[in-house]
């Protein structure tokens, strides 16, 4: 007997819209990667493509538990010596609150090729607002 694999390259990736208003930002970047993954799906393959397009909406108002708003530290390096640079997650949030849903869902990824096609299927948007309804993307709930 063989093992079946699915034909991901024929089949239509559907695409959910996620409202991330008072989610927690783990809980929600493990629904997010798991839709990504297509790990809801019964044709998951590990090695294999099979999620779908995932849009998050209102990315500034995701909440982290405890104190890490002020606590955890993000770190960049630009090469040159000295290049380190920190900032908190509320320094992140001010600038570019959709970094913090990207960098918690990347993290939840396979960490080689495949990861990175699929984080090319992450969408996230401040606000209410995505460009994303000719799609007619599918409301995905949030069970956190």
């Amino acid at each position: 007997m063989k093992t079946y694999l699915p034909k991901v390259d024929v089949q239509r990736r559907a695409w959910r819209v996620i409202d991330a208003n008072g989610a927690i930002l783990g809980r929600l970047a493990v629904q997010v990667a798991d839709a990504l993954r297509g790990k809801d799906k019964p044709i998951f393959t590990p090695h294999l493509d099979a999620g779908d397009f995932v849009v998050v909406i209102n990315a500034e108002k995701v909440v982290l538990s405890g104190s890490k708003e002020s606590d955890k530290l993000f770190m960049s390096y630009s090469g040159w010596k000295g290049g380190e640079h920190y900032r908190t997650v509320a320094q992140v949030r001010a600038a570019h609150p959709e970094r913090l849903v990207m960098h918690a869902v990347k993290g939840m990824l396979p960490k080689n090729r495949l990861g990175d096609q699929l984080l090319t299927k992450l969408k996230v948007y401040t606000g209410s607002n995505h460009p994303h309804a000719a799609q007619e993307p599918a409301e995905m709930k949030y069970a956190g």
